[in-house]
């Protein structure tokens, strides 16, 4: 591989004598060019290739071996190489960066969500740019889409935790690609949402097919589209079958929650199935009723939402509904890009099956109950 330094195009090196200097004095040694100087041309000699795979290389772009990626990108690190990232976004009209609005971190479905997002997202030569938005009101949206705007993205994916589209209570700027994560909007928006309702039915008939007469709901907070959700399907796959509808018992989706909703369950022995809203909610449960020496499978079966890789540590494994939020996070990123790309619809829902995996939470309920 030929390196580009004028050293070596000059044999005397820094010894050599100036032809104009009659004292004879040493010429300054010839340097590689600069972090400041090199250029595209300079990686593409050092690195033995085209300035076209350069160019493929620092831009993400596909079709270029491994080999000669890392040649290019040694290349850079030597010359000390930074890709001008404003200049080729004038030329490609797009700055390659997907921005990102949530209202909140603190849920597991929101973290998995904006991971796979990001993973997707890298695979596809952009970067992400999360902003977090603490009051999910019409202004402070307006104003996350203002500063995103300023921040120069491309496009904009929202992760929904409350009901707001649902409600009309917040509006997206219409200029802008959105695409929206758990929200019951897709008569007006591009919508991409695990499978609440299906999954939810599969739990519930799972109890039922095992002989619970009926099954108790530990449901989400009531602002969650998702919990929302969860909790009609409850109600309908119950009033289907034409079983008894419990009293609803709420948390907040934390496990502290799970635990004070499940003293209350802990006590009632009628209470012999509980569908839990997600895993962590499952885990205080799981908590309360062994401190009330309920037995899980025996006494009482348990089935959660998420398949938090903990899930089947719990003691018992929790038999749980897995949402596939690497699925979610890539078909967010392809529905965006082909909204950029004006190749796709302009609303419409897409949904992500849950699928029931079983563990050792869930039995038959004790005989005579």
């Amino acid at each position: 591989m030929e390196t580009v330094d004028d050293a070596a195009v000059n044999p005397g090196g820094p010894a050599a004598a100036t032809a104009g200097d009659g004292r004879g004095t040493a010429a300054p040694a010839p340097r590689r060019r600069t972090r400041a100087t090199a250029s595209m041309a300079d990686v593409a000699r050092l690195a033995g290739v085209s300035a076209q795979t350069v160019s493929r290389v620092s831009n993400g772009y596909p079709g270029v071996t491994e080999e000669t990626r890392r040649q290019v990108l040694a290349a850079m690190k030597e010359l000390g190489y930074r890709p001008n990232s404003a200049a080729r976004a004038l030329k490609r009209g797009e700055f390659r960066t997907i921005g990102v609005i949530t209202f909140s971190l603190s849920t597991t479905g929101n973290v998995r969500t904006l991971e796979a997002i990001a993973n997707s997202a890298a695979r596809e030569g952009y970067a992400v740019t999360l902003l977090p938005v603490a009051v999910p009101t019409q202004d402070e949206v307006r104003g996350a889409f203002t500063r995103l705007e300023e921040l120069a993205v491309d496009a904009v994916i929202v992760i929904m935790e409350v009901h707001l589209l649902d409600a009309a209570t917040v509006q997206l700027p219409p200029h802008v690609q959105v695409v929206v994560v758990d929200s019951d909007a897709g008569d007006r928006y591009t919508v991409v949402d695990t499978d609440q309702h299906g999954g939810t039915r599969a739990a519930v008939r799972h109890l039922l097919d095992l002989g619970h007469r009926t099954v108790w709901h530990l449901a989400g907070p009531g602002d969650s589209f998702a919990a929302q959700r969860r909790t009609d399907a409850w109600r309908a796959a119950l009033t289907e079958a034409g079983r008894e509808l419990p009293p609803l018992v709420r948390g907040d989706w934390s496990a502290e929650s799970g635990y004070r909703a499940g003293l209350e369950l802990a006590v009632r022995e009628d209470c012999t199935a509980v569908f839990a809203a997600n895993d962590q909610m499952a885990l205080g449960l799981l908590r309360a009723l062994h401190e009330h020496g309920r037995r899980v499978p025996e006494d009482v079966s348990v089935v959660g939402f998420d398949d938090i890789p903990e899930a089947s540590s719990f003691l018992p494994p929790l038999t749980t509904l897995h949402q596939d939020f690497a699925e979610v996070g890539r078909l967010c990123v392809q529905a965006v890009l082909r909204k950029m790309r004006q190749e796709g619809p302009e609303r419409g829902t897409t949904l992500v099956p849950a699928r029931l995996v079983l563990r050792e939470s869930t039995a038959p309920p004790p005989s005579g109950r």
